[in-house]
């Protein structure tokens, strides 16, 4: 007989107790090797390329510790999930309290005071919005949107923007303005129309053909961190407003207290039809997205009794999903944690904006509050600038990565590129960062910048050398 992989899980006769923690530490030396056979391969060798393969063992708050105990500033705070920090002890024993509470959970025949608490808290920061609907995700917020906007309108037509990240399923996917992301996996939505980000021009363009239900907009785009100019989501708000179409903020990423503000869009008074949040309400635990709306756009939608459920989501509404929704809010507020985003978001764009002045690779500094982004650009010193083609040659945007991997290695920095090919480094952390961490940051990147600028110097060996590992996988293939 064919042993199973557990042998916890084997007979009811000497079977050990299930003991995650227990099954973990046995497990641990497999990390690796399981997800290598079991799961996406390619990506544990991406971690093991670039050498983050650690084994990462605990976090708390803004850091990372290793098996070690080699601790890491986190700069990716799961792509903006832990706005509050790895396991917040609020979160944590909020949800320990709804598991002890024996809750009837998702009965479906009838409705949650839990996610009522939290609809009634989200609206009260956005007064202008009047309903919620919930989902489990950024994206399943996406199509949600889309969905809410063609019913509405009663129109197909959805325009989004060039470099735009709104999700990977098939609707979210259709607005992605990423090509990488979208190839192979066609025929996508129709009716989906991309236009440059900040012009208002091409926008109004594609507005007047007078099919299109709505405009989709990160008010600061992810992939890049590419900023608005002062005037561009209220004068598109306002296009939107002429030519019948709703106007969509997704801010998965740039909400819950990001950019220093609750939406990023308060940073230019506009109060968009619909917002997208997802990711940092969840606390890091329990996934959870929303859909803040009006009033006509949600009873459009559900406008009778038999049409009560023409859009839901199975686990949407769920008691630690919305649980975690309220206590993230209750820490974001009682904690500051705008206010502290504001105030070292500031700081560091105020460093990096000083670094751009001293080295000639730093093309610019930009962001608002903890979404900030550093881009590297083509210097104008001979041995400079032949060192950078070299690189940029192999795999554009490969540059950014000879930035990424000595902050890592040599300082114990996470932080990731804006984008595929992209030539802006950004930075995502908690919410919680305190000057210390700034401290930290500011130090390591002026020490690697500053080696990026000695050539020859360990930074272009490392850059020799990823060139060398890109050349041969590519003849590879």
């Amino acid at each position: 007989m064919k042993a199973m992989p557990f042998p916890e899980l084997q007979s009811e006769r000497g079977r050990q107790p299930f003991d995650i923690r227990r099954l973990i530490a046995e497990r641990e030396p497999e990390r690796y090797a399981l997800h290598a056979q079991h799961m996406n391969e390619m990506m544990v060798r991406v971690f093991q390329t670039i050498g983050t393969d650690v084994g990462f063992q605990k976090g708390h708050g803004q850091y990372l510790y290793d098996g070690r105990g080699g601790r890491y500033l986190d700069l990716l705070s799961g792509w903006g999930v832990f706005g509050v920090g790895r396991n917040h002890p609020l979160v944590r024993e909020t949800l320990e309290s709804v598991l002890a509470a024996d809750l009837p959970n998702l009965v479906q025949m009838d409705v949650s005071v839990l996610a009522g608490l939290l609809a009634e808290r989200l609206l009260a920061f956005t007064p202008y919005l009047d309903k919620v609907f919930f989902t489990n995700s950024g994206t399943e917020a996406v199509e949600a949107a889309i969905k809410f906007a063609r019913r509405t309108t009663g129109r197909s037509g959805v325009i989004h923007c060039s470099h735009a990240f709104h999700g990977l399923s098939y609707g979210s996917l259709s607005l992605n303005g990423d090509a990488i992301f979208r190839e192979g996996f066609g025929p996508l939505l129709p009716g989906c129309v991309e236009v440059p980000f900040n012009d208002l021009a091409a926008l109004e363009k594609a507005l007047s053909a007078g099919d299109v239900a709505a405009f989709i907009v990160e008010p600061i785009q992810g992939k890049g961190v590419n900023m608005p100019d002062d005037w561009y989501l209220r004068d598109a708000a306002a296009l939107c407003r002429k030519y019948g179409a709703l106007f969509i903020a997704d801010e998965i990423q740039t909400g819950i207290g990001r950019t220093g503000r609750f939406l990023a869009v308060e940073h230019w008074g506009v109060e968009p039809d619909m917002v997208l949040i997802a990711k940092a309400l969840s606390g890091g635990h329990v996934p959870v997205g929303a859909v803040l709306t009006r009033k006509h756009v949600f009873d459009k939608v559900f406008n009778r009794m038999d049409r009560a459920v023409v859009h839901g989501s199975t686990f949407a509404k769920n008691d630690l999903a919305m649980a975690a929704g309220l206590a993230t809010l209750e820490v974001i507020e009682s904690e500051g944690l705008i206010a502290n985003a504001a105030r070292t978001g500031e700081r560091l764009l105020k460093s990096f904006g000083k670094m751009e002045e001293r080295y000639e690779l730093v093309k610019s500094a930009r962001g608002k509050g903890l979404m900030i982004g550093v881009e590297f650009g083509n210097p104008q010193s001979l041995k400079l600038k032949a060192a950078w083609n070299v690189v940029e040659a192999v795999n554009p945007g490969l540059f950014c990565q000879l930035i990424t991997l000595p902050l890592f290695k040599d300082h114990k920095i996470l932080v990731q590129v804006a984008g595929h090919g992209n030539h802006t480094i950004k930075l995502l952390p908690a919410l919680v960062i305190n000057d210390a961490d700034c401290d930290w940051i500011e130090s390591s990147f002026d020490s690697v910048i500053a080696d990026s600028h000695r050539v020859p110097g360990a930074v272009w060996s490392l850059g020799k050398t990823l060139a060398d590992h890109a050349l041969k996988a590519r003849a590879a293939k």
